[in-house]
């Protein structure tokens, strides 16, 4: 079966996890992506957080699956020649070097456009155009300047990051978006063009309902549905609202049974308007039906906490996975807070391919996320990543080379 990206040539030059997420997941489409490296080093994150000593990293394979890795040095002339040639026969050319690099290296836009004007230049960068545009930015940076940090957390504390990595994965997968939609206008302008996602903007762009709520809250004064309301006074920028939804519908963390021994014995509960008979009848309160301190979403507003507290009371009594299977004959929205191991022992997700396991040769076996979209008609197969310049000698044949020409170019260390 075919695969949705066949025929398109991405030349990757990313590294750590904001780029290498969007070409893996362009290459998990069916793109043949080919991962440019430095010989002998490769991608800093081949030797970052290794739980296995001279072993590529879960860090680096888990970014890099189903790409193929050639070294070149692009500093020597012969290296040069090289990137000219794949350039020529690439589609995309992906990098997050810092601001500039690229001009550094002679591959200018214009001189880019010179070799293939069909070629599609896609960056990732911290900023977009303004005071910041030539900064250094990191995952946790991008969380705190685009308004994720300021909204998280609970009120009482500091400002908190999210474990998910929205600035960094966040980006690249806005960058593949990008990257699809460009590859999709040359089919009528015959034009490559520049792609630009920053991490910022990537970051402010999942934190929409914060910039939402800032708008709301400056118009009214409070925002009802957060933990605040109606005790505490609010100031000029959205707080940090705990786990309250965020949303019309007012939801919590809520403990259950083995909580004291447990960290992750917690489900999320929603007080949805629509099964509220339901979920007073589950928790032994059927008077709060008719009551007009409980009645009407309004007036539940300001009793939020006695209503979760309430809940709390009786989710304790179930474990996390009991009280979810008796809310959800309810039609209640809920959810068990599952972590990490059992997130990767569960049967579901490894049947969808959400949850792999890939062969290394080095390695061994280990588990790796799976493509998030699934296409119909053009599943997924995850392979291993490649080894350090795994793939340079056969790049470079199909870019022309003979044999002869290659050990010429390894002798002279250009590959």
């Amino acid at each position: 079966m075919s695969k949705a990206l066949d025929g398109v040539r991405i030349l990757d030059f990313t590294h750590v996890q904001s780029g290498p997420t969007c070409t893996q997941l362009l290459a998990w489409f069916g793109a043949d992506v080919i991962k440019v490296e430095r010989a002998g080093e490769g991608d800093a994150t081949r030797g970052q957080l290794r739980d296995i000593p001279d072993v590529d990293s879960l860090y680096f394979t888990m970014l890099n699956h189903n790409k193929r890795s050639i070294t070149l040095d692009t500093k020597t002339p012969k290296g040069k020649e090289v990137l000219e040639k794949l350039i020529r026969q690439c589609d995309v050319l992906v990098e997050n070097f810092a601001p500039g690099a690229l001009d550094r290296m002679g591959f200018t836009w214009s001189r880019i456009q010179e070799l293939n004007p069909r070629m599609i230049v896609a960056s990732v960068k911290g900023f977009g155009p303004g005071p910041y545009e030539d900064c250094k930015v990191y995952e946790n940076v991008a969380q705190c300047t685009g308004g994720a940090a300021s909204t998280t957390g609970f009120v009482d504390g500091p400002p908190m990051v999210t474990g998910a990595q929205i600035g960094d994965s966040g980006t690249g997968l806005n960058l593949a978006l990008g990257i699809v939609a460009a590859l999709y206008q040359r089919n009528s302008t015959g034009r490559g063009q520049r792609v630009l996602a920053a991490m910022q903007d990537a970051v402010l762009n999942l934190c929409r309902v914060k910039l939402r709520d800032q708008q709301r809250m400056e118009r009214t004064g409070q925002l009802k549905e957060y933990p605040q309301y109606p005790d505490q006074p609010f100031g000029e920028s959205v707080p940090r609202a705990g786990n309250a939804s965020g949303g019309g519908q007012p939801g919590s963390i809520l403990k259950c049974k083995g909580w004291e021994t447990d960290p992750n014995a917690y489900v999320y509960f929603i007080a949805q308007g629509a099964v509220w008979p339901a979920i007073c009848k589950v928790i032994g309160e059927e008077g709060w039906v008719s009551d007009e301190a409980y009645a009407t979403p309004p007036a539940r507003l300001t009793h939020l906490k006695q209503i979760f507290a309430r809940v709390e009371e009786w989710t304790k009594t179930k474990t996390k996975f009991e009280a979810v299977d008796i809310l959800n004959k309810y039609d209640i929205p809920c959810g068990p807070i599952l972590s990490m191991k059992e997130i990767a022992e569960e049967p579901s997700l490894r049947a969808s391919g959400t949850v792999v396991e890939v062969y290394h040769p080095k390695r061994g076996k280990y588990l790796t996320v799976g493509n998030p979209i699934k296409l119909s008609d053009s599943p997924t197969e995850v392979t291993r990543s490649p080894l350090l310049g795994e793939h340079t000698d056969e790049v470079l044949a199909q870019l022309g080379y003979d044999a002869k020409q290659i050990a010429a170019l390894r002798e002279e260390r250009v590959i």
